[in-house]
């Protein structure tokens, strides 16, 4: 299996899987390999990948909260995070980084109180605005994610500040993000949801060969078999992995699969 993470990993920095990397999916795939996206991305942003590249399989999305089968838009499979405890959590931030915003990721879309004022124009369509902080707890939709969002602070020091405030009851991690800090149920990880993933097709660790740039992907870099931190990636990644490739410019993934399972530049 290759797992692969999706942005400064798979693809470029324009958001575009290069022609080069799509042939080195076909090669790995057609070498008997099954390709899964492993990304903090909802859905919504996996079917409009798969609908330019032609891409099928699955994906494991939303950092381990959800199994999508990309064939039949459809999930398999979710763990989502308690309300109760996203508010608890929240209110701990609150308290400890002054003028952080809040949103509530569903998988289908993004629910956001005033403070919360980053935009991701490929998300317009899906953004939904609550009049206030109070509102945003009163959805009924399953949450997969709680995002914080400070416009004070990087992903690395919100993070830090998380951790001393509500690390025991969640998970939390960041993508890289400007001040961006991405919270899940406790447990959830990209490498437990596709350890479990992997479980179900008898595939082993040691047969995994992973990819990726930001401190969320960790966990599976570090369950694979062999995980590669790309040129580009964070600090922390680089430092803790040991394999390296290229940057996600360089097509770091397909010169990966093309050493491993032939093909061409």
């Amino acid at each position: 299996m290759i797992a692969s993470d999706l942005d400064g990993t798979l693809l470029r920095n324009d958001g575009t899987l290069s022609p080069r990397t799509l042939r080195a999916l076909r090669t790995a795939e057609s070498a008997g390999a099954e390709v899964v996206l492993v990304t903090a991305r909802p859905p919504r942003f996996v079917d409009r990948l798969a609908e330019a590249a032609g891409l099928v399989g699955t994906a494991v999305c939303s950092n381990g909260a959800l199994v999508y089968d990309i064939g039949t838009r459809t999930v398999v499979s979710s763990r989502a995070l308690p309300l109760a405890t996203a508010r608890r959590v929240a209110t701990a931030l609150a308290a400890a980084v002054p003028e952080i915003g809040f949103a509530l990721e569903t998988g289908s879309h993004v629910l956001y109180e005033p403070a919360y004022r980053l935009r991701l124009s490929e998300d317009i369509d899906a953004e939904l605005p609550v009049p206030s902080l109070a509102d945003l707890w009163l959805t009924d939709l399953p949450v997969t994610k709680l995002l914080a969002w400070s416009d004070r602070l990087d992903a690395d020091a919100l993070l830090a500040a998380a951790e001393e405030g509500a690390g025991g009851e969640v998970q939390l991690t960041h993508s890289g993000g400007r001040g961006l800090l991405e919270i899940s149920a406790s447990g959830v990880t990209k490498a437990g949801t596709l350890s479990m993933l992997c479980a179900g097709r008898g595939i082993d660790a040691t047969e995994v060969i992973a990819f990726g740039d930001m401190p969320n992907d960790l966990t599976v870099l570090d369950w694979a078999g062999t995980g590669y931190a790309m040129g580009n990636a964070h600090p922390s990644v680089l430092a803790a992995i040991r394999t390296h490739t290229l940057s996600n410019e360089e097509d770091g993934v397909a010169h990966v699969i093309e050493r491993l399972f032939g093909g061409t530049a």
